[in-house]
């Protein structure tokens, strides 16, 4: 059992918890040797309006985060992409990913988006059944593209 689990959004100062976060998923998604984003560019990102992000504390420290930004979708009109959703191993399965999770969407309402998008792993059963029991639409006939620039 854990204490209370409190909410709020992202300041500047909370760049480096973030970015231990985005971390830890990136070795849970078998991909840290593809995490390269230094804390100068959270800091620069975030001070420009690129992401938000809301945290979840208990007694104090940070223990989980939902991080997202703007989108619009040519079909629906504003959305909100939810980029990353982590919760630290030890604070799962007590309800603190819900609660994230319920904030973002209810963020991405108050900043009039239309709808939400994500992506999740097809290997990520825990993730897959938590997605749902909120009721979302798993799309499995799209599939990711991208390119990775080496802006050195």
């Amino acid at each position: 059992m854990i204490k209370k689990v409190s909410l709020r959004k992202a300041i500047i100062n909370d760049m480096p918890a973030i970015r231990d976060l985005v971390y830890e998923l990136a070795v849970y998604e078998k991909a840290a040797s593809e995490f390269v984003a230094s804390l100068e560019d959270y800091n620069k990102n975030f001070e420009e309006g690129i992401f938000q992000a809301i945290l979840a504390e208990v007694e104090g420290k940070i223990v989980g985060m939902v991080l997202y930004y703007p989108a619009y979708s040519t079909w629906k009109g504003k959305m909100m992409y939810l980029e990353d959703f982590v919760v630290l191993e030890e604070y799962r399965g007590y309800g603190v990913g819900s609660q994230l999770f319920d904030a973002f969407i209810e963020d991405a309402k108050i900043q009039a988006c239309k709808m939400v998008k994500w992506q999740v792993l097809d290997w990520n059963e825990p993730a897959l059944a938590f997605y749902q029991k909120k009721h979302a639409t798993i799309e499995k006939e799209w599939w990711n593209g991208k390119l990775i620039f080496d802006n050195e």
